[in-house]
C-alpha cells in the first residue's frame, strides 16, 4: 500500500531505491534518439522557423526522459543566427534519472560531439531528485529548462505558462495511458498560445478525438523509423475551451494587461528597497536586459534586517510536506543555483563552507523527522538524519541530541550577497540612495514614485515594492496583515565560545564566523520597536544555544554578566511577517475594482481577481529572506515577461499578495 505521506512526484522501486529509466523503461522509447527528436518534434513544430525573431519562445514537453528532445532543441537554437532571445523548455518527468544513470545513458547513446557537450553541461547541472519544480539556466540565461518532477496528469494542471509548441512525448498510449487522458489535453488547451503547434509520434484514434475535443486541429504526416505516421497540428479552437487566458508579457495573472509587451527601450523598472528582496529583484530583471532604478532610503544596500552579519539558509522539513516546506525547498535549491552563478561571474558573496546541522527539540521530534525524511525519500545530498554522536563529529563539539544534516545548507553574509547581485546588474542598474518613497501614482502607462514632499523620485512602467514594513503602505494595500518582529543578535568574541565546525540551529542558532567570532540569536519579540541592545536578549540567545550545545553552558555566565551591565556586542533588526507567515510575492490585485465587484467575486479564484498592471510586491520574508528572495524575484520577473513560472501554480497562489483580499471576498467582507 502506498504511504499517503509520499508525494505523488517521484517513483521508487519496492526496495526504496529510485526508479531508473535506464533499467526500468516505461516512458522512454529506445527507438529514434536524436534523429527522432529532430524529425518528430522540431520539424513537426516547424522549428526553428517559428521561434525566429521572437523575444521568448516556450516549448512544453510531456516526458523528459534522457532529455534528448531538449538537447536537440538546444542545439538547433544555438545553430540558428535568427534564434529567439530566450528559449524556455518546460518538461514533466515522473521517473527522473539518477545522475550516474544519466551519465551512463549519454555515454552509451550520444555519438554527436556537439550534442554530447550539451549533455555533459546538462548532467553537470542536474538537480537533486526531490519533488517539485527545478529551474536550470544555460547560455547566460537565454536557454531555460524548467523540470517538473512529477506525474504529468498532476503536474500539467499546476503549470502557469503560455506554450508556443508542444512535444507530446511519452512512449505509447497502450503502455502508459495516464499520459494520454482527456484531462491531459484539457490542461494543454489551458496553456496553449493562439496557434500553438504540437507534434507526437502516435496516431491513435483516442488521441485524435481528445485533441479535437480540446480545440486542436491535427493532420497525419510521414512518421519516423518504425512509425508509419505521426500527428502534427495546432491550437485553433472553434469554441471557448478555457476560462482564463495563459500569461502574457506585462499582463496580470488573469488576462493581457493594457500595457502590452514593452520594447527594449521601455523595459525599465523601479525597485523600492535595497535589502535581500530588492537586490534579488535587481539581478533577475537585469539578467533579462531590464534597466532598473533602485530606491533605498539608507546610504547603501542591506542596512535593515539584510544587514545582519550572517544568516543561515536551509530547507524546511515537515512530515506532511506543507506549503511552507515546499516553497522553502524550491527557494533553497534555486538560491544555491543563483549564488553559484554569481560566483562564476566573479561576484562571489561571502559564505561559509557547506553543511548545517538542525538539532531536534527532543527525542520525539528527532524520531518524527527521521520518519518524515524516510517517508518522503529525500536523497542524502538534500538531508540526512543524524544521531547525537554523528552530529557531534560534524559539529566538532558535544550536542544534546541528534537531528538532521543539510549538506548544502550553511551561512552567508546578506550584505555581500546584495552587493554581488547589484554588481551583476552592471550598467543596467541606477542606484539612488538616501531617498524615501512615500506613495505611488499611475499616469498613463507609467508609475510615478513620490517622496514625502511630493517630488517625483522615479518613473517607469513597472514598480516592485520590496521595502518590507513600508511596502503595503506605499502600494496602498488594505488587505496585507503584516507585523513586525524584533530580533536581537549576539556576537561572542574569539575565545568566548566553544569552536564549531559548522552552523548549528534549533531553538536558536550558533554560527562560526571568520576570525573566531560566534553569532547567536535571535530573539523573537512581536511588535516591539525598541532599537537598543538589551542585556536580557543576549542572555536569552546564549541560553537557547546552550540547550543544544552543552559546552555553551559555560558561556551563560557571560550572558549573566551582560545582564548586570557588562555589554556584549550585537545587532537589532526587525522582520516583517504576515499573519500566515508566508511572503507577499507577485502581481498586486486591484483592490478598488475587486471591492466594486465584490458580490461577483465571492466565489473567485486567484486568476479571477483584477490585477494592477505593472505593480508587484516582494516583502514579508520574515526570517527566510535568504531562501525566498531569489525565487521570489524570478517569479515576479517571469510574471512581468509572461514566462513560465519557476514553481507550481498552487504555490504561487499561496504566496500571492492578493490571497488575503481573496479570503475576505469569499467571506463577504469587502464592501465597495
Amino acid at each position: 500500500m502506498t504511504d499517503p505521506l509520499i508525494p505523488a512526484v517521484l517513483s521508487f522501486r519496492d526496495n526504496g531505491t529510485p526508479f531508473s529509466p535506464l533499467y526500468d523503461d516505461i516512458y522512454h522509447s529506445a527507438v529514434g534518439g536524436l534523429e527522432q527528436a529532430d524529425h518528430v518534434f522540431l520539424r513537426g513544430n516547424a522549428l526553428p522557423e517559428r521561434w525566429q525573431g521572437r523575444r521568448i519562445f516556450t516549448v512544453l514537453e510531456t516526458g523528459f526522459g534522457m532529455g534528448i528532445n531538449f538537447l536537440t532543441t538546444w542545439a538547433a537554437w544555438r545553430a540558428d543566427p535568427s534564434r529567439c532571445e530566450r528559449l524556455h523548455f518546460v518538461s514533466t518527468e515522473k521517473h527522473p534519472f539518477a545522475l550516474a544513470d544519466l551519465r551512463r545513458a549519454y555515454a552509451a547513446t550520444i555519438a554527436d560531439p556537439s550534442i554530447a557537450a550539451l549533455a555533459d553541461t546538462l548532467a553537470n547541472d542536474w538537480p537533486m531528485l526531490v519533488p517539485g519544480t527545478h529551474r536550470l539556466e544555460f547560455e547566460d540565461g537565454r536557454v531555460v529548462l524548467t523540470l517538473v518532477f512529477g506525474d504529468a496528469e498532476q503536474s500539467l494542471p499546476n503549470l502557469r505558462l503560455r506554450a508556443d509548441a508542444f512535444y507530446l512525448d511519452g512512449f505509447s498510449p497502450a503502455k502508459n495511458p495516464e499520459l494520454w487522458t482527456l484531462a491531459i489535453f484539457k490542461s494543454l488547451a489551458r496553456l496553449a498560445d493562439d496557434g500553438a503547434t504540437f507534434a507526437t509520434y502516435t496516431s491513435a484514434g483516442d488521441i485524435k478525438r481528445a485533441l479535437t475535443q480540446c480545440g486542436f486541429e491535427y493532420r497525419k504526416v510521414e512518421g519516423f523509423g518504425w512509425k508509419r505516421a505521426m500527428l502534427v497540428g495546432r491550437f485553433a479552437p472553434r469554441w471557448r475551451v478555457r476560462r482564463h487566458e495563459p500569461p502574457s508579457p506585462l499582463g496580470p495573472l488573469g488576462a493581457l494587461g493594457s500595457l502590452g509587451p514593452l520594447t527594449p527601450r521601455e523595459r525599465h523598472a523601479v525597485v523600492i528597497g535595497g535589502g535581500l528582496a530588492g537586490c534579488a529583484m535587481v539581478e533577475r530583471l537585469a539578467a533579462r536586459g531590464w534597466r532598473v532604478t533602485l530606491l533605498e532610503r539608507h546610504a547603501s544596500v542591506a542596512q535593515d534586517a539584510s544587514g545582519n552579519p550572517a544568516g543561515v539558509f536551509h530547507p524546511m522539513i515537515s512530515r506532511d510536506d506543507s506549503v511552507a516546506s515546499r516553497v522553502t525547498r524550491a527557494g533553497f535549491l534555486y538560491a544555491l543555483r543563483r549564488w553559484t552563478a554569481l560566483e562564476r561571474l566573479g561576484h562571489a558573496p561571502l559564505r561559509g563552507g557547506s553543511g548545517l546541522l538542525q538539532i531536534a527539540e527532543n527525542a520525539d521530534e528527532a524520531h518524527a523527522m527521521s520518519e518524515a525524511i524516510a517517508a518522503l525519500r529525500y536523497p542524502p545530498e538534500f538531508v540526512t538524519p543524524v544521531s547525537a554522536d554523528d552530529a557531534q563529529k560534524l559539529a566538532g563539539t558535544p550536542l544534546a541530541r541528534g537531528g538532521w544534516f543539510f549538506p548544502h545548507g550553511g551561512w552567508i553574509d546578506p550584505a555581500s550577497l546584495c552587493a554581488a547581485q547589484c554588481a551583476a546588474a552592471g550598467d543596467l542598474l541606477e542606484r539612488r540612495f538616501g531617498v524615501e518613497a512615500a506613495r505611488l501614482e499611475r499616469s498613463g502607462d507609467q508609475w510615478l514614485v513620490f517622496d514625502a514632499a511630493g517630488d517625483v523620485l522615479a518613473r517607469a512602467p513597472v514598480v516592485i515594492v520590496a521595502n518590507a514594513h513600508d511596502a503595503a503602505r506605499i502600494a496602498g494595500l488594505r488587505h496585507a496583515p503584516t507585523r513586525s518582529i524584533r530580533g536581537q543578535l549576539t556576537l561572542l568574541p574569539p575565545g568566548a565560545a566553544p569552536s564549531l565546525e559548522l552552523p548549528v540551529i534549533g531553538e536558536g542558532y550558533a554560527i562560526p564566523l571568520p576570525g573566531g567570532v560566534t553569532l547567536t540569536g535571535a530573539t523573537y519579540e512581536l511588535d516591539d520597536a525598541q532599537t537598543s541592545l538589551r542585556p536580557a536578549g543576549h542572555l536569552e540567545n546564549i541560553e537557547r544555544v546552550a540547550q543544544m550545545l552543552p559546552a555553551f553552558v559555560s558561556v551563560v555566565g557571560r550572558g549573566d554578566a551582560a545582564a548586570s551591565g557588562h555589554a556584549l556586542t550585537g545587532r537589532v533588526a526587525f522582520r516583517c511577517v504576515t499573519s500566515d507567515r508566508m511572503p507577499m510575492i507577485g502581481n498586486l490585485a486591484d483592490e478598488a475594482l475587486a471591492a466594486h465587484n465584490a458580490q461577483r467575486l465571492r466565489g473567485a479564484w486567484p486568476l479571477d481577481l483584477p490585477r494592477v498592471d505593472g505593480l508587484y510586491s516582494a516583502f514579508a520574508y520574515g526570517s527566510r529572506g535568504l531562501v525566498w528572495a531569489a525565487l521570489g524575484a524570478e517569479l515576479i520577473a517571469s510574471q512581468i515577461e509572461g514566462e513560465p513560472l519557476p514553481l507550481e501554480r498552487d504555490l504561487a497562489e499561496d504566496i500571492d499578495p492578493a490571497r488575503f483580499l481573496l479570503r475576505t471576498l469569499r467571506q463577504g467582507g469587502v464592501i465597495s
